[in-house]
């Protein structure tokens, strides 16, 4: 059901909801979500949104991140001191479950480059599929830095 909400409406509800969680600390990081949907828009059709935004307050600051990359790639992260997986990594996990499965638990997320995420499948199997951390992608033209701040997928 769509309504619609004033401005001064969802101000007065995000500043009760923060002077409640002053009133009563809890032992974990409380957010809020806020959902919008345009009238008459179907994002399946048409693709004229799309994209990232960068956000003034970092959302997950203890988020771990892990590049699956080409050889650049991966200098750059080591440079940066980033965790990071070359191809012969991957291969190494042998598609096997278990081990694909405790790689998606330990990264939060995971960034790979242009070569190697078309084989991802092929050399990880549906596992990182399967967890919801299948790789955002990483070209060479955007800073590495900057994108594992913000990675979550578009």
């Amino acid at each position: 059901m769509a309504s619609k909400v004033s401005r001064d409406t969802l101000y007065e509800g995000v500043s009760g909801i923060l002077e409640n969680s002053l009133k009563k600390k809890r032992g974990f990081l409380e957010t809020v979500e806020l959902q919008i949907g345009l009238k008459n828009y179907d994002p399946q059709k048409d693709k004229r949104f799309s994209g990232t935004v960068k956000l003034k307050h970092i959302p997950r600051p203890k988020m771990k991140v892990c590049i699956l990359g080409d050889q650049q790639h991966c200098d750059e992260a080591k440079a940066n001191g980033v965790e990071f997986m070359d191809a012969e990594a991957l291969k190494k996990l042998n598609k096997n479950k278990k081990l694909v499965k405790k790689l998606a638990k330990s990264y939060d997320a995971f960034l790979a480059s242009e070569s190697l995420i078309k084989q991802i499948p092929r050399l990880l199997g549906p596992g990182l599929n399967k967890a919801g951390k299948f790789p955002a992608l990483l070209s060479h033209q955007e800073s590495m830095i900057g994108r594992s701040r913000r990675s979550s997928p578009p």
